[in-house]
């Protein structure tokens, strides 16, 4: 993360605290980042110098206007004013990890073969929360290569219980063996 995320994410994380909309906050910033992913060429647009400043905000109002926070649409204002746009999915991560932390969230990954039914992902975060005592934001990814088992990522660890691990394990001993 750049500290321009870094900066202007604790910046409008101060700011949530103090109005006491973290939460509210937090639900139209990750809208935000889903957005901004869906329309990629957003940002490109609202950074673009061929594109006068008055346009690329009126941009801004035309899709944001009164459907977020008035100071998130400010904060994007800002960002663009300052040429820091390109910035905005680092300053949302910024933002979410000290959301995070303030309210006692983990975030675990969760890589698999095949997508997980919704009755195995809530098992799996109701045995994090028990481990960490904490609450446990999982996030799960499907990646074929695992070919089966999972892999866990969370509070900095990671524990792999996938075949490919298991396959390349073997694998390696083979190739230690003299015959």
């Amino acid at each position: 993360m750049t500290g321009t995320g870094a900066v202007y994410g604790k910046s409008l994380f101060d700011l949530a605290q103090e109005e006491g909309k973290l939460q509210e906050y937090m639900q139209e910033l990750t809208a935000l980042r889903d957005i901004t992913a869906a329309e990629p060429q957003l940002i490109p647009l609202l950074e673009s110098r061929a594109v006068p400043l008055e346009e690329r905000l009126q941009v801004i109002d035309t899709c944001f206007g009164g459907k977020i926070q008035t100071y998130i649409l400010s904060f994007m204002k800002i960002l663009c004013q300052n040429g820091a746009i390109r910035h905005l999915p680092e300053c949302i991560r910024q933002f979410e990890l000290l959301y995070n932390e303030h309210c006692g969230i983990v975030e675990a990954r969760c890589v698999s073969a095949v997508a997980l039914s919704p009755a195995l992902r809530e098992k799996l975060t109701k045995k994090l929360e028990t481990v960490t005592q904490k609450t446990v934001s999982l996030h799960c990814v499907v990646d074929e290569r695992v070919l089966g088992g999972i892999r866990l990522e969370l509070m900095g660890r990671e524990m792999d219980g996938t075949v490919r691990r298991r396959l390349d394990e073997i694998a390696k001993k083979l190739a230690e063996l003299t015959i």
